[in-house]
């Protein structure tokens, strides 16, 4: 692999690192001894989600703007997002006094459409994905004569998300394997130029959602994408760039797929081991690992957690889905005679083995339940699933009729 075959250099790599400092945060990149002792891999979490949109993509979104003539300016700037790069624009062109419109796709999270208006752009929401988003953006851009800012295909772009991978082989020297979510590839390529030129013994690994794997696709490492509903809406891109495509041919070592389980599974061990708010895309890298556990055993893996911006509906559906998969979260449902006190003795069984019961509901007229009995669906919070086994013998020791939904 030869970065100078790239149409984009470590020169110019080195040029956004020095025009973008100051203007964006050189965010962390502290060692996770738990996730380490999980995955089975040395840990490092590069935590982009510390930006001040909470995203990486403040870096290529700044580094375009600054090269933008007054006369370019004044027109103003159009972009195409998802979410993560429609805020760093907005933030960077309203702190550099440039008008911005950005076009959204419907199904963008609320937080996401709100939180650009709030840092000042105008926003436009039209079409069902990022293919309709970006024909919009395109066709507004041509006809107001304002700028059209890349989300991910543009050498300055990518230049500036490449100095994510600069301080990671400063923060974090002893990695030999980066691990990058890929969406339209301006992340993965930019790491990939900085890593091949200064430490080409690193290994570059992608990490895409298994029905966007467009990336892959393209590199002929996975079949078609096929789209669909993803809690990784950040990179749920079916065609990557032109360009960044090229860059990842030459220089990207591989690229892994994760299913949504193991991106709910990540997303719930950011927020209970480290305590961070990560969204679906930011879990990619960390996802990747739990995946293919056997891949990344024994390396010493920087993941690149991308982006904070988690829709606060999605994050408390993510949650509750990690406690019941790990088992802490038990549904039961039980069989009582309908008489009083029948749910007072349901509770007292629980109670009594450490069990907290989360919600209840009580069914007299369900069908198939017999007259003069009812149905409780119980939720009960354990501390594991052995736990939960234990209360269930306890109620069916205690005559109660139940079973598990």
């Amino acid at each position: 692999m030869d970065p100078s075959a790239t149409p984009v250099g470590i020169e110019q790599v080195m040029a956004a690192a020095a025009g973008l400092a100051g203007s964006i945060a050189a965010t962390p990149c502290p060692e996770s001894m738990t996730l380490s002792a999980i995955t089975g891999a040395q840990v490092w979490c590069k935590l982009e989600a510390f930006q001040y949109t909470a995203s990486f993509k403040e870096r290529g979104a700044r580094w375009f703007l600054d090269q933008l003539s007054a006369e370019e300016r004044s027109r103003g700037v159009v972009a195409a997002s998802a979410g993560n790069h429609a805020q760093g624009v907005a933030h960077h062109a309203a702190l550099l006094g440039i008008p911005a419109t950005i076009v959204m796709p419907h199904a963008t999270p609320f937080t996401k459409v709100t939180r650009t208006e709030v840092l000042g752009a105008r926003v436009v929401t039209t079409g069902a994905g990022f293919a309709d988003a970006l024909a919009a953006a395109l066709q507004l851009a041509a006809e107001t004569g304002a700028t059209f800012v890349p989300a991910f295909d543009d050498p300055f772009v990518i230049a500036g998300q490449a100095t994510v991978a600069l301080e990671v082989l400063t923060q974090a020297p002893e990695i030999d394997t980066i691990v990058v979510p890929v969406g339209g590839g301006g992340l993965i390529a930019g790491c990939a130029i900085a890593v091949k030129a200064l430490r080409p013994d690193v290994r570059v690994v992608g990490v895409q959602v298994a029905t966007y794997a467009g990336m892959a696709y393209a590199l002929g490492m996975a079949g078609a994408p096929t789209g669909g509903m993803t809690i990784a809406e950040g990179i749920a891109v079916v065609e990557p760039g032109a360009l960044t495509t090229a860059i990842a041919r030459e220089l990207v070592d591989e690229i892994v797929t994760v299913d949504e389980g193991d991106l709910e599974r990540a997303v719930g061990l950011y927020l209970e081991i480290e305590k961070y708010v990560v969204e679906g895309a930011g879990a990619a890298s960390l996802a990747a690992l739990l995946a293919h556990r056997d891949h990344f055993a024994g390396r010493r893996c920087a993941l690149i957690v991308s982006g904070a911006n988690i829709d606060l509906r999605v994050l408390s559906s993510v949650i509750v889905r990690a406690l019941a998969r790990s088992g802490r979260l038990v549904r039961l449902r039980v069989e009582v005679a309908d008489r009083p006190g029948a749910l007072g003795a349901v509770a007292a069984v629980i109670g009594a083995a450490g069990g907290n019961i989360v919600d209840v509901d009580h069914h007299r007229d369900r069908l198939g339940v017999p007259l003069r009995e009812a149905v409780l669906e119980v939720s009960v919070e354990t501390r594991d699933a052995e736990h939960g086994a234990r209360i269930i013998a306890d109620l069916a020791a205690a005559g109660f009729h139940q079973a598990e939904i």
